[in-house]
């Protein structure tokens, strides 16, 4: 089964589940302001779509990692996804519908650090580190491209269709997860027990640790970038939308460092310390920016950081996680950076009402603290992890 399943057939169904997601959270918050021209009802429905996932990935990552068939596991995780968003979309009720989008929340690990976590099984003969970028890539790819399908479906078709198309790629990546290879056997342990081991190998591994840390703290930052770069446009450029333009720019930035990477990817424990630095270089640059050019610099350099930080956290969690817990540290990792972003879009509202320079210089802050986390959180000589 391993031989006949291909890395490009796993980067496919990624791509389009990581879309879909990448999708949903713009639409759901577009279709809430349809419903009565109020952001509050928008940002609900979002937050209720986030705001649950740190709870969701480390259960849903040791059923993962205890599944002999963890492809299945994901396949029918990512179309309960799909049926949530659907639910949420055929209620009219907010608070129920507020109450399934958090319900929907406790999957969005699978989107993420499900699928990345079965990437060793599918890589063949490709070096891990460059898998690794090349997943990466999924995400800065689905990011660059949800965003902008959810505006353009809505502006055309309204809110309702930008959902159904959330849901319909989410969807359309089933028989992808559900063809993954067969895991090899495992011990069978209490399910406690799996979670407790899980959040052993995160906490005592320092490499991991201090990566995830890191990252986290480095994503509070990135949340309050990302609200602020429409105020930014409106404020500096006399548009909101070209703020919305600096986001792509930075997503296509983001694609152009990890694909000059694939070859020769640069050993990942000092470039996630470089990258977060570098992050908050290009925070400070927007925040003191009054021109296009500066503006787009900042956005280039952003991106330039973001998309070599992600693809290092991938390597150091394969090459420090062993086999019997990976799925499990991966959802967990996945749902901590979740709700990391949500806190840092979060903070934005109060600190950006005082002013986008403000804010965005405690965005640059963030990632000053996150250097320092790196730092602070002094790491063992890494080793490979064990497949037991």
């Amino acid at each position: 089964m391993r031989g006949r399943y291909s890395l490009a057939v796993y980067l496919t169904g990624a791509t389009i589940a990581r879309t879909g997601d990448e999708l949903s959270g713009p639409a759901l918050l577009l279709l809430g302001m349809s419903v009565d021209g109020s952001a509050a009802t928008g940002s609900a429905l979002l937050a209720g779509l986030t705001i649950s996932a740190a709870a969701g990935g480390p259960l849903l990552g040791a059923l993962l990692d205890r599944s002999p068939q963890p492809g299945r596991l994901l396949a029918w995780a990512l179309l309960a996804y799909a049926g949530g968003l659907g639910a949420v979309l055929a209620l009219v009720e907010l608070p129920a519908a507020i109450a399934v989008a958090v319900a929907v929340g406790l999957l969005n690990p699978a989107l993420a650090g499900g699928w990345t976590a079965q990437l060793p099984n599918v890589r063949g003969t490709t070096p891990l580190a460059r898998a690794s970028t090349l997943d990466a890539m999924t995400f800065t790819a689905a990011s660059l491209a949800g965003p902008g399908l959810a505006g353009l479906v809505a502006a055309y078709a309204g809110a309702p269709a930008a959902v159904a198309v959330a849901i319909t790629l989410v969807a359309a990546a089933f028989p992808a997860a559900w063809s993954l290879p067969v895991a090899e056997a495992k011990p069978v342990t209490p399910i406690r027990r799996q979670l407790a081991d899980g959040f052993t190998v995160l906490f005592r591994n320092r490499a991991l640790l201090r990566a995830t840390a890191t990252s986290t703290v480095s994503f509070v930052g990135i949340g309050v970038a990302v609200v602020c770069y429409p105020l930014l446009g409106a404020q500096r450029l006399g548009n909101p939308g070209f703020g919305a333009l600096l986001l792509t720019v930075l997503a296509a930035a983001s694609l152009v460092a990890n694909g000059a990477l694939t070859r020769r990817p640069p050993p990942p424990d000092g470039t996630v310390l470089a990258s977060t630095v570098l992050l908050g270089a290009s925070f400070l640059l927007a925040a003191t920016a009054h021109d296009a050019v500066t503006l787009l610099a900042a956005a280039v350099l952003a991106g330039f950081a973001e998309g070599p930080q992600l693809s290092a956290l991938f390597a150091i969690r394969h090459r420090e996680t062993p086999a019997r817990v990976r799925a499990q540290v991966f959802t967990t990792a996945a749902s901590v950076k979740i709700t990391g972003l949500a806190a840092g879009a979060a903070a934005a509202g109060p600190l950006s009402a005082l002013s986008v320079t403000t804010a965005l210089s405690a965005a640059a802050g963030c990632q000053l603290l996150a250097a320092a986390t790196y730092v602070l959180v002094r790491a063992r000589t890494p080793s490979p992890a064990r497949a037991a």
